[in-house]
C-alpha cells in the first residue's frame, strides 16, 4: 500500500504482490515498455535488490537458477519482442529442470496490439509451449489476481516457469484494487492402500535401487530421503544433474545417471529388478535414451512417484504411479516403511564400491589433469560452497571427481543448455553471499553469457570462474567423431586471451597450464574478494572424463573393421 491510500498504478499494484510473496531480489535487463513497474521497483529498493544484467538470457538463466537454488519462484524482468526472444532459453530451462521461475515481460500498448506493432509478440503463443502458464494482463485491476495465480502455478505440483505479459499502458493505469492473498500451495500425500502396495512390492524385490531427482526439494526432504534410504539398506542414484539432494559420501549413494555415466552403475540400473523412482521423471538423458529404463513398459518392476498426475503414464506405465508431493511421500516412506537393511546389504555395498572406484583419477595426456582439479576442490571448498556448470563434455569432470556433500550446491541446466554456469552463479552469490560460488564452464559456453562478468564486478560478486579451453565445442567434436570420422568441421575455436579478457572486466586473471599449478591459483581467487578468472589449459585429448580423443577414434575404427 502507499500511505493508506489503495489507488495505485499497475506497476506499482505489480511490484507490491512481489513484495508480499517474498521477493528480494529481481533479476532484469531493462526496457522502456516496461519503465512504470521499474519506477515501483525504485520504491521498494531498500528491500528488493535489481540486479541489471547485460543480456536478457542471462537475466532469465540467473532467475532460473535463483528458484532452482532457493525453492522460491526466481524473478526476471524483460522487453517485448528480442528481449523476450533472449530470455526464452531461461524459460525452456526452468521447464526441463522443474525450476520455480516467473518471467515478466513489457508489451506494446493495448490499443497497438494485434498490428505488428514494433516489438509485438503474441507471447501467450510464443511461451506456451515452454511455460506452465503464459498470460496477458489486460486490467491493472486484474494484477493482484493474476500476479498471485503466477507465484501459486511457478512452485506447485511440478515447479516451473510462468511467462506474464504486461502492456506498457496497462502498467501506467491506476486503479483501486486491494492486493491478494499470498498463494499457498496444496501438495497431494500417498494414500494407505499406495503404501501398502509399496511395501508389497518393495518385500518382493531383490535388487531395487532408487532413482531420485526433479524439483519440489528442500534440505528437509533430503534429510529424510536419506535416512529412509540408510534405515532400509537401499542404494540410491541421482538423474542428471542433481547430485547434492543426496550426500554423495553417504555409503547409500552409487552414482549419477547422466552422460558418460559410470558403466557399472548402467549395468546396475539394468540388472535392478525395481526401481522407485522419487521426483525424477525418467527422462532421456537419465534413461540413457530410455535404453535402461524402457519406454513404455520397463523392464524392472517400477514405481513412480511424481508431485503432477499429468506426468505419471505419460512415458512409462509403471507398476505403481503415485500422485504425491516429494516431501509427503518421503517423510511418509521413512516413518511407515521399514525393512532389514541386511537384505539388501550385498547388493548396496557392490554398488558403492562402483562408485569409489569410478571416482579415483587415472592419468591421462597432457600436464593438466581435471580429474585431480576436482579432487582438490573436495579439499578446498567447505561442503556449502556452490558449483555451477554450463552443458558440454568438460562439466562430466565435475560429476565425476567432485563430491557435493549438502543440498543445492550443483546448479547445472538438465536441458544441456551452453551460456547457463556464469549468470547461475551471479544468482548464487546473490542469494548465499557467505559462501563459496565457482562457475565451471567451457570455452564455448563462457563466449555465450561470459559478458555477465560485467555484472559480478558491477555488484561485487566474488564469484570465482574456471574456464576449460581446449579450443573447441568438445561435445559436438566427440559426435562428429563418433559419426563422422574424419571429417571435422565447424568446432574449432580460436579464443581470446583470457587472462586478459578478465582483467579488462576488473577481475582477477590467471592462467594454469600444470595439475600442480591449481591449488595456489584457486586459494588465491578465493582470497582476492573480487570476481576471479583462473583459464585451465586443457588438451584437445581429454574430450571425455572416461575416454580419451585417441581411446574414441580407435574404438570407432575397430566397429567399422
Amino acid at each position: 500500500m502507499y500511505w493508506g491510500v489503495n489507488v495505485r498504478t499497475g506497476g506499482q499494484v505489480l511490484v507490491d504482490t512481489l513484495v508480499l510473496h517474498g521477493v528480494d531480489t529481481v533479476f532484469c535487463v531493462p526496457g522502456e515498455s516496461y519503465l512504470a513497474a521499474l519506477d515501483a521497483l525504485y520504491d521498494v529498493r531498500d528491500s528488493v535488490r535489481v540486479i541489471t544484467c547485460r543480456h536478457e538470457n542471462g537475466a532469465a538463466y540467473a532467475a532460473e537458477a535463483y528458484g532452482k537454488l532457493t525453492g522460491k519462484p526466481g524473478i526476471a524482468f524483460v522487453t517485448r519482442g528480442p528481449g523476450a526472444c533472449n530470455a526464452s532459453i531461461g524459460v525452456h530451462t526452468a521447464l526441463q529442470d522443474s525450476s520455480p521461475m516467473i518471467l515478466f515481460v513489457g508489451q506494446v500498448p493495448r490499443e497497438f496490439r494485434r498490428r505488428e506493432a514494433f516489438q509485438e509478440i503474441d507471447f501467450e503463443a510464443m511461451f506456451a509451449p515452454v511455460a506452465k502458464w503464459a498470460v496477458e494482463v489486460d486490467d491493472a485491476a486484474r494484477m493482484p489476481e493474476i500476479t498471485a495465480r503466477a507465484f501459486a502455478v511457478a512452485a506447485g505440483g511440478r515447479p516451473g516457469p510462468v511467462v506474464v505479459s504486461l502492456p506498457e499502458d496497462m502498467l501506467t493505469d491506476e486503479v483501486d484494487v486491494a492486493d491478494a492473498k499470498v498463494a499457498s500451495h496444496a501438495s497431494p500425500e500417498p494414500g494407505d492402500d499406495d503404501m501398502a502396495r509399496l511395501h508389497e512390492l518393495l518385500s518382493a524385490a531383490e535388487r531395487p535401487l532408487v532413482i531420485f531427482g526433479g524439483g519440489g526439494w528442500s534440505p528437509e526432504v533430503c534429510a529424510d530421503l536419506v535416512s529412509f534410504c540408510e534405515s532400509n539398506g537401499l542404494p540410491a542414484v541421482s538423474s542428471f544433474r542433481v547430485m547434492d539432494i543426496f550426500n554423495n559420501d553417504h555409503p547409500n549413494f552409487v552414482g549419477e545417471l547422466g552422460y558418460n555415466t559410470n558403466p557399472k552403475l548402467t549395468q546396475r540400473v539394468l540388472d535392478a529388478d525395481l526401481l522407485l523412482v522419487i521426483g525424477a521423471r525418467l527422462g532421456e538423458t537419465t534413461s540413457q535414451a530410455y535404453t535402461i529404463v524402457k519406454a513404455p513398459r520397463p523392464d524392472q518392476t517400477l514405481i513412480h512417484v511424481y508431485p503432477d498426475h499429468t506426468e505419471l503414464g505419460r512415458v512409462f506405465q509403471a507398476d505403481l504411479p503415485m500422485a504425491s508431493g516429494i516431501g509427503a511421500f518421503v517423510s511418509k516412506a521413512r516413518r511407515h516403511l521399514q525393512f532389514d537393511p541386511s537384505r539388501w546389504a550385498a547388493w548396496l555395498k557392490d554398488g558403492r564400491k562402483n562408485f569409489d572406484a569410478w571416482t579415483v583419477p587415472v592419468d591421462v595426456p597432457g600436464p593438466l589433469n581435471p580429474a585431480e582439479l576436482f579432487v582438490q576442490l573436495r579439499d578446498i571448498l567447505p561442503d556449502e560452497a556452490i558449483i555451477t556448470t554450463d552443458a558440454g563434455n568438460f562439466a562430466g569432470w565435475t560429476s565425476r571427481f567432485f563430491k557435493f556433500r549438502k543440498y543445492r550446491t550443483q546448479l547445472g541446466p538438465a536441458n544441456g543448455s551452453m551460456g547457463y554456469g556464469m549468470p547461475a552463479a551471479i544468482a548464487a552469490k546473490t542469494a548465499r553471499p557467505d559462501v563459496p560460488v565457482i562457475c565451471y564452464a567451457g570455452d564455448g559456453g563462457i563466449l555465450m553469457t561470459g559478458n555477465e562478468l560485467a555484472t559480478a564486478v558491477q555488484y561485487d560478486l566474488p564469484i570465482v570462474l574456471l574456464i576449460a579451453n581446449n579450443s573447441m565445442y568438445g561435445t559436438i567434436r566427440m559426435h562428429e567423431e563418433r559419426e563422422y570420422p574424419g571429417r571435422e568441421i565447424a568446432t574449432h575455436l580460436r579464443n581470446p586471451d583470457f587472462v586478459a579478457w578478465a582483467e579488462a572486466f576488473g577481475a582477477q586473471g590467471e592462467r594454469v597450464t600444470k595439475t600442480e599449478e591449481f591449488r595456489p591459483a584457486m586459494e588465491r581467487a578465493l582470497a582476492a574478494g573480487r570476481p576471479a578468472v583462473i583459464e585451465l589449459v586443457v588438451d584437445q585429448e581429454l574430450i571425455a572424463s572416461n575416454f580419451t580423443l585417441s581411446q574414441l577414434r580407435e574404438r570407432v575404427r575397430a566397429a567399422a573393421e
